[in-house]
């Protein structure tokens, strides 16, 4: 069966198209959820959220662009609207004291994405917030204050803060990598 026709059969509240739909796009979606989740319990949650949403508003997809694309922002603004219910609080800070390290550049080369995702989940829910949408998802400050409603010189804080932590976390692990070989 095509997308397109999962897609149609969904919107006509097929559940077999909807279970269809779920197993093809849930592995990504449980991805974006790891990422802004602070364990995996609250990411299966973000994540079965994430699909009553889309069941209930996928008559809105137009069929233009990418789905998965469209999948994706409905699980952003999911992971998003659960995080916000934490009450998150960000803090200014001066960036110019939070410069990256050359040698953790060198450090990331010899981890493993898994041990990097797993150091990204670990940050405090605002840098984690930010982090996520700056880095991986592509948003400038500007939208990422918008969405957030904090100021842009917040986002870029928390962005700064997000990584000189993981620049610690990364220097920490390859000494103890060191030290063990």
């Amino acid at each position: 069966m095509t997308e397109e026709a999962i897609i149609q059969g969904c919107i006509e509240n097929d559940p077999q198209c909807q279970h269809m739909l779920f197993k093809q796009y849930s592995k990504a979606v449980m991805g974006v959820c790891l990422r802004y989740a602070a364990d995996t319990s609250e990411a299966e949650d973000i994540l079965q959220d994430t699909f009553i949403k889309l069941f209930k508003t996928i008559r809105q997809f137009r069929f233009e662009g990418s789905f998965e694309g469209w999948i994706r922002k409905i699980a952003i603004r999911t992971c998003l609207a659960a995080l916000q219910k934490k009450r998150i609080r960000y803090t200014d800070v001066n960036a110019a004291e939070f410069a990256i390290d050359p040698n953790a550049l060198h450090a990331i080369s010899a981890m493993s994405e898994k041990e990097l995702i797993e150091m990204i989940r670990q940050l405090p829910d605002g840098y984690r917030i930010v982090f996520n949408l700056y880095v991986i998802e592509g948003y400038g400050h500007d939208e990422i204050a918008a969405m957030l409603n904090i100021d842009s010189g917040t986002s870029r804080s928390q962005l700064a803060k997000a990584r000189k932590m993981l620049q610690r976390q990364i220097l920490l692990q390859q000494k103890i990598i060191m030290h063990n070989d």
